[in-house]
Order: structure tokens, then sequence, then C-alpha cells
């Protein structure tokens, strides 16, 4: 799915890497310079796909199950929101999109890689499949030691049947998206997500700025 006109950026992490904060700034910086914004995130964005969410992140099932209610969760987003944004050049902001899939139930729970990406050609491919996957023009990845994530989600909040996993699953999770950059280093920007929140919030600015999406770094 090749979608010129607009600009797609999602942003990744294990548990606790603090994303999340940071994405309201990436979006008022883009309608600082005349950009119109689509906040989403994943599974979510779409009212199927945050039914698929909720069960996704509370529900035991095995790891196909899961792949599958996210993938389908990603398409219906896709369609009814990612899609029709981009195809009006907005900036569509993503909380997670496929790389979480292979972070989160290849690496983490082990799941076939090979059977998530057939998945993910088959969600985010067009549907005569003559177009590219849809894919972020640009991943920023808040790479945190999974050590220091679980000390910063303790006592949070309730954990979801994710957020609860022990240690040695971030680390295979973390591992997961390691791997993905390294296959796709020209999409990933890796930001040092143990560094003061200012800190941080400076280096997505700049790596916004290095690709060509925000003309100046926002003070």
């Amino acid at each position: 799915m090749q979608h010129s006109a607009g600009l797609f950026i999602s942003f990744e992490g294990i548990d606790g890497a603090g994303k999340s904060t940071h994405i309201e700034a990436v979006a008022q910086a883009f309608e600082a310079q005349g950009r119109s914004v689509t906040r989403t995130r994943e599974p979510g964005g779409t009212p199927l796909a945050e039914t698929l969410r909720q069960l996704v992140l509370n529900d035991p099932m095995d790891a196909l199950t899961e792949s599958l209610l996210v993938f389908a969760a990603r398409r219906d987003h896709i369609k009814r929101v990612i899609a029709p944004a981009l195809a009006q050049g907005r900036v569509v902001l993503c909380d997670r999109f496929t790389d979480a899939t292979f972070a989160y139930q290849g690496a983490g729970r082990g799941f076939n890689l090979a059977v998530l990406q057939t998945l993910e050609q088959w969600v985010q491919g067009s549907d005569d499949g003559t177009e590219a996957l849809l894919q972020p023009r640009l991943t920023i990845w808040f790479h945190l030691p999974p050590s220091v994530a679980a000390a910063r989600l303790a006592g949070a909040r309730v954990p979801d049947k994710f957020e609860s996993q022990p240690l040695a699953f971030f680390e295979a999770v973390a591992g997961g998206y390691a791997a993905r950059c390294a296959q796709e280093p020209q999409r990933f920007a890796r930001i040092r997500a143990d560094q003061n929140p200012q800190a941080v919030r400076d280096e997505v600015m700049a790596a916004l700025q290095a690709n060509g999406f925000l003309s100046k770094v926002p003070s």
C-alpha cells in the first residue's frame, strides 16, 4: 500500500520505555508547522480493534490466536483510519505497529516468524498484490534496558498480561526489536530511553529533523 501524500511514523519500545509520553510532543511539533495529525495506537484505533485489544491484553490464548487477533485489528485499523488519513495528506503517529508483533508475539512468545511475515504480507499489502507493503516511513524505537523498564512499571498500575511477564520475556522482546532494526536500519531511529525526559525528547526531534520531516527542532 503506497500512500505518498501523507507521512506515517510509528513509535516502538517495550512496556515502560516511555514512548507514549513523547507522542504528544511530536504531534504538537507537526501541528506547529501546519500539518494535520492523526494520533492512534495498536492494537486499537477503531471500535473493532479496541475490542480485540482488550482480548489480546487480558484473555489467555495461544500465540497463534494472539497473532491472528492482532493482525485482524491491524487490518481494520489500516482500512478505516491509517490509509484514509495518509490519503488525505495527514501525519499519522501510531503508538506501535507491526514491529511490536514481531517483538512480542515473535520474539517474546516464540511464535513462528515465517507465519508472522505471511500475515504481514496479507494485511499490509494491497488487495491485488501490486503495491508495496504499508510500513512507517520512520519508526522511533525507544531502546531501554528491560530491568529499567521493569522498575518504571512497578506499582504504576494494574498490569495487563504482557506487563506482568518476567524479565526474561522483556529481554526477548527487546531482542526482537533489535532484530527488526537490523533488518531495516534505514527505517529506524534508535532513541536512548534511559535518559532524562528532555534529553529523550531532544533525540526524538533530532531524528525527525535528520529525516527531513521537521524543518527545525522545536524549542
